[in-house]
């Protein structure tokens, strides 16, 4: 993919001082490391009357079938010869948006600490991308950009000039002019209006995308006549998330015409008089209080095994301490939404490299997960039939052989709590069983014995003096490293 940012200048104002604005010297020619390839900039030209600066971004297609499986167009996991032979190393796109966001993240914020005075001055500046998929054609292509003061000229590609019958493709040419845009306002245009003409993106589209198109979108979006579709395909369709952002965007365009501030039009709730204290879910008291435990042993590699969606390998992520982190799921459909989860598609190397997610059944050894530090079965047991515990014991305990196991299952006691939870019922339809805490305290006791861990208790929410807490928790630790009884058996 290739884009180029032209300008020119005077001798009291240089066309160079774009390199100042974009943070890159016209002398050198960087190159720079993103998810799916390596960004080049570098300069054609650079004088005092015209300078030119180019974004060039080699895609690695491997790398993008690895990490955006199933992600935008082309990308259905059955569509195996698709996710090879595609456009998306020459056409412009939201990966070249993330890499304008990336490489020039200062000049589209509008900084530059060499020379503050840069970034609010208007430039004379050219854009070209030479392909520039255009899904509605050039006719749209005028609508987006001509209305944010740009002279549009979008010449549509030939399928083959050679076979003229066969018409045009769905490719642009285009060349955008302006006369008095700052840098910023023009990459923040393209931040946006790229992958909305492509309608497509190489990731999953979450909430955090609003706000990020808010950002990208302020002064020049809420007001812009084809708003609602700009923000449609930028969501990629999403209607919640859609709904969400031209509601905000209305409240920014009713602010500016009241000449007043977005919090003092929405002003309905008053948070410093919402006193009332929200409960905690049970959810999030039991990861609080598996990260705790996990936190005073030490632990720097955990298996998060049973990881769903992935909430406690996205809470693990967050803290320097973890530096390898394993989600193993037997479910191939939990394992996409904890990937979708934690944007495994759009993480950057160092972050990615701690992280990895991992089919597999813990009715089965596996010798992908020895050697770790910690392991987590957080409501996980209850989900096993009875007949098939043994496996998974021997499995974590006696074939993994973690230094530090964390067990969690529900208290069936706890259950006469529960209100809406029907007498004689587990607490989800596939819970197998549901313990007594005595029956947990003697099933962790005897694993603890057969595979040489010490094992204490913890309750997890909030005890009843009579029925104990909602969650109870195992600690099982490590005392000696000898094979357990059933490996050496085994040898």
């Amino acid at each position: 993919m290739f884009l180029t940012i032209s300008t020119t200048g005077t001798p009291e104002r240089p066309a160079t001082d774009l390199g100042f604005l974009l943070h890159k010297h016209p002398d050198k020619a960087q190159a720079f490391s993103t998810s799916y390839g390596t960004a080049h900039v570098l300069y054609p030209q650079a004088s005092g009357e015209q300078c030119t600066a180019a974004l060039l971004l080699e895609v690695d297609a491997v790398a993008l079938v690895r990490r955006g499986k199933g992600k935008g167009r082309g990308g259905a996991p059955d569509a195996a010869l698709a996710q090879y032979v595609n456009d998306r190393p020459y056409a412009a796109s939201s990966l070249l948006a993330v890499a304008l966001s990336s490489v020039f993240s200062s000049a589209m914020k509008g900084q530059c600490a060499a020379r503050p005075e840069l970034p609010a001055r208007p430039l004379p500046l050219r854009i070209e991308v030479p392909a520039l998929p255009a899904r509605g054609g050039a006719e749209l292509v005028r609508k987006l950009f001509e209305p944010l003061g740009w002279t549009v000229t979008a010449e549509a590609v030939a399928l083959d000039d050679r076979f003229p019958e066969w018409g045009d493709s769905r490719y642009v040419r285009l060349v955008l002019a302006a006369a008095d845009l700052t840098l910023a306002e023009a990459l923040r245009h393209l931040y946006v209006l790229l992958p909305v003409l492509d309608d497509a993106k190489h990731y999953w589209v979450a909430s955090d995308e609003v706000d990020k198109l808010l950002r990208a979108g302020e002064g020049w979006l809420p007001d812009h006549p084809e708003q609602k579709l700009i923000t449609s395909r930028y969501l990629s369709r999403r209607w919640s998330l859609t709904r969400q952002a031209n509601e905000r965007l209305e409240l920014v365009r009713l602010a500016e015409a009241d000449d007043t501030d977005v919090a003092e039009i929405d002003n309905a709730v008053d948070e410093e008089s919402d006193t009332e204290e929200k409960p905690v879910p049970l959810a999030v008291q039991r990861r609080d209080a598996i990260l705790a435990a996990l936190a005073a042993g030490g632990a720097a590699r955990v298996l998060d095994l049973g990881c769903g969606q992935g909430q406690l390998v996205q809470a693990l992520l967050k803290d320097v301490r973890y530096t390898e982190i394993v989600g193993v799921d037997v479910s191939m459909r939990a394992l996409t939404i904890a990937s979708r989860r934690l944007k495994l598609d759009r993480m950057g190397e160092r972050q990615s490299s701690r992280v990895k997610l991992l089919q597999g059944s813990l009715a089965y050894t596996d010798r992908r997960l020895k050697g770790y530090d910690a392991a987590v079965l957080s409501e996980v047991v209850e989900h096993v039939d009875l007949p098939r515990l043994p496996a998974l014991e021997y499995a974590v305990f006696g074939s993994a052989r973690p230094r530090t196991v964390l067990v969690t299952t529900p208290n069936v006691e706890y259950n006469v709590r529960w209100e809406t939870l029907p007498a004689g019922h587990s607490r989800h339809g596939d819970h197998r069983f549901e313990w007594t805490r005595e029956e947990f305290r003697t099933w962790a006791r005897a694993v603890a014995e057969r595979h040489g861990y010490d094992v204490e208790f913890t309750p997890v929410g909030p005890e009843d003096p009579e029925v104990g807490p909602p969650t109870q928790m195992a600690v099982f630790e490590l005392t000696t490293a000898t094979p357990s009884p059933k490996e050496e058996k085994a040898a």
